[in-house]
């Protein structure tokens, strides 16, 4: 038997990197899997490469109307929510004599308000089924610690770490288990967007700050977006049903907490 035989999960923002591959582990362990994303076509397409369990749903995290209906949607398509991954969350860098209002209140509507309120809508109607769940939201180890550049995603992140022990803790009487995962720095093509910013603010040639990064990993390496499906496998199964509020590093030994 599949760890995640006969549930189904609502992953968003998982039209590509770490939310796909959670999407495409997700299946290989039985579940049905409801790729969430602003970007509808992207998530049409992965979902049928995954292939007959995964189906895609269009999904705004910033607009309640969109988490509303996508909720709404993958119910009707799938009969249940038992999972939930907040993945979607962009990232920003800059000095704080620098930080613009309006990327400010970008990074907090997608990174902290869209996990909140679809952790919300999804804990109501688990709550109305009446037989519990997993949610699980994703941080970072930028919530773990300041740094200079990057003080509003590291913001948000620490939000969501706290959020996720908030709602832990409220939500376990319902039988609802909410808990974290904490990357470090993950390979990938949002990394052409990070490299960017560190080579404008730090002056440093395009793909330095990403090698550089990876060799300080104790580890050795970046890491990859399988590298953080096992930790998701685990906390959506029952294997994790006494783990409540709780964020897990994973990240080849950046952060230690």
């Amino acid at each position: 038997m599949k760890r995640l035989d006969g549930k189904t999960a609502l992953i968003t923002g998982s039209a590509r990197g770490i939310g796909l591959a959670f999407a495409g582990a997700y299946v290989r362990e039985g579940a049905r899997v409801a790729l969430a994303d602003i970007d509808f076509a992207r998530a049409k397409e992965a979902a049928g490469e995954i292939g007959g369990a995964a189906f895609a749903v269009e999904m705004d995290v910033t607009d309640q109307g969109s988490i509303d209906a996508a909720v709404a949607e993958t119910v009707s398509n799938a009969g249940d929510i038992d999972i939930l991954i907040n993945n979607a969350a962009v990232f920003s860098a800059a000095p704080i004599a620098e930080i613009e209002r309006e990327d400010f209140e970008r990074v907090m509507a997608i990174n902290v308000s869209g996990t909140l309120f679809t952790m919300q809508a999804v804990a109501k109607h688990m709550i109305e089924r009446g037989k519990g769940g997993k949610i699980i939201n994703m941080a970072s180890q930028a919530g773990r610690r300041g740094e200079a550049l990057v003080s509003v995603y590291c913001a948000s992140k620490a939000a969501v770490i706290s959020l996720t022990q908030s709602a832990g803790l409220n939500l376990i009487a319902h039988g609802i288990n909410v808990n974290a995962i904490a990357p470090g720095v993950v390979e990938g093509e949002h990394w052409d967007g990070v490299d960017a910013f560190f080579a404008k603010y730090e002056n440093k040639p395009r793909g330095q700050k990403r090698r550089e990064v990876g060799e300080a990993v104790p580890f050795g390496r970046m890491g990859q977006a399988e590298d953080l499906t096992g930790m998701a496998i685990f906390l959506a199964s029952d294997e994790a049903d006494y783990i409540v509020a709780q964020t897990y590093n994973v990240d080849g030994g950046n952060w230690m907490s």
